[in-house]
């Protein structure tokens, strides 16, 4: 796969019921406890902000954002290991991020894996910082795991 991707290739659309079999194949590869198709389906008939992502015709990702008030939370974002590594991660957080700012959100949170190093490095350069720690929170094969909560502040011009 080639390293360069041209956004006329990239399409980012609301997730729907019929995405979930894609979805759940994308987890099974990405992840060693993935989220079950109830939790999506939970999600979308909670009126979440669910998105997929899809490159080349293909879905290659998603992600699901939940909006409260004047914060929201990145619950998952997540693109198929085998498109990793050429921005589409980069280009789903930026479309979550647009959309905190048209909901006037003032503060978007997350949590990642410690280990899940090209996230951490994803969230770090897109203007995330780290806020504090969740201890135990990710089952591992072995125990459990932290999650490294992260925040970005949106800062809201006056009119």
């Amino acid at each position: 796969m080639s390293a360069v991707i041209k956004e006329s290739d990239i399409f980012i659309r609301p997730m729907s019921n019929d995405d979930i079999s894609s979805i759940i194949n994308i987890e099974n590869h990405a992840y060693d406890f993935p989220w079950s198709q109830t939790i999506f389906h939970d999600c979308l008939h909670a009126g979440y902000s669910s998105w997929i992502i899809e490159y080349d015709e293909i879905v290659t990702g998603y992600g699901i954002m939940q909006i409260s008030s004047d914060e929201s939370h990145i619950l998952n974002l997540c693109v198929h290991p085998d498109y990793q590594s050429i921005g589409l991660g980069k280009q789903l957080l930026k479309h979550f991020l647009n959309l905190a700012e048209a909901h006037n959100i003032n503060r978007i949170f997350l949590e990642a894996r410690p280990t899940n190093f090209k996230a951490i490095k994803l969230y770090y350069n897109m203007g995330f910082n780290e806020i504090g720690r969740r201890r135990n929170y990710y089952p591992t094969k072995i125990g459990r795991e932290d999650a490294v909560v992260l925040a970005k502040t949106l800062l809201i011009e006056d009119s």
